[in-house]
């Protein structure tokens, strides 16, 4: 996944939600959102190469979501970052001890920032810098880079939530979000050091290419009353739509 916003007690009959997009490579196989048979109480789509998640949840309230990190000359960790989503989400951890606990072991992985939340926090973990933080009331966006780091897509996708909300918009709307193709001007891109192309590509909300691009937007949210939902629309090649 490599944009997602994260509301902590930020909507008054949601204490948690997340919203985001899944990028990846159209040829890696993955499964769309559904109970986990393996994992009883687990949801979530499922990477089937390696066997992790880039989002999942489990009916107790813990969830749990992660991004790949843009930074030159990135060097292949031993373990897949599904397996972050996947191991907090199946376990008995509080947020807080998992991510110290993960902290412990980043040369494991690629460059990642990890999201955990159970039903008392929501933490953020950044590899690069090996910043982990508490995740306060109000709304984050976590994507390629810092957290809440400027990035046009970012600001956009923060925008929309926060107008969607105040105009009473439902899920759809909400999910509708994720399906933007606004392209910035180059002057607001980042420079993770892909190229300008390479920025400009992956610079919309909604990234729709043939062979890499948008795969799952996703809307998982926990209730009042400690009930978690999810949400999904896929996508194949070229943005299109499957059912």
């Amino acid at each position: 996944m490599c944009l997602l916003l994260v509301a902590v007690d930020a909507i008054p009959d949601r204490p948690l939600l997340l919203l985001g997009n899944r990028d990846e490579f159209h040829a890696r196989p993955s499964a769309a959102a559904a109970p986990w048979t393996d994992l009883p109480g687990v949801r979530g789509g499922r990477d089937l190469e390696a066997g992790g998640s880039w989002l999942a949840v489990h009916d107790n309230g813990r969830m749990a979501a992660v991004t790949n990190v843009r930074i030159r000359d990135v060097q292949r960790g031993t373990r897949s970052r599904g397996d972050l989503v996947r191991d907090f989400v199946a376990g008995s951890a509080s947020a807080a001890d998992a991510i110290a606990a993960v902290g412990r072991d980043l040369g494991d992985y690629a460059p990642f920032n990890l999201v955990l939340a159970d039903r008392e926090q929501a933490w953020c973990l950044e590899s690069p810098r090996a910043l982990a933080q508490r995740l306060a009331p109000g709304v984050h966006l976590v994507s390629n880079g810092p957290l809440d780091a400027p990035w046009p897509k970012m600001r956009r996708l923060r925008d929309g939530f926060v107008a969607t909300l105040a105009q009473g918009g439902d899920d759809a709307a909400l999910l509708d979000l994720l399906a933007d193709t606004c392209q910035p001007d180059d002057v607001e891109l980042p420079d993770t050091g892909s190229g300008l192309e390479r920025e400009r590509f992956l610079a919309p909300i909604f990234v729709r290419g043939d062979t890499y691009g948008t795969r799952a937007s996703t809307l998982a949210w926990r209730d009042i009353q400690g009930t978690v939902h999810l949400i999904e629309r896929r996508f194949g090649p070229g943005g299109i739509a499957l059912a």
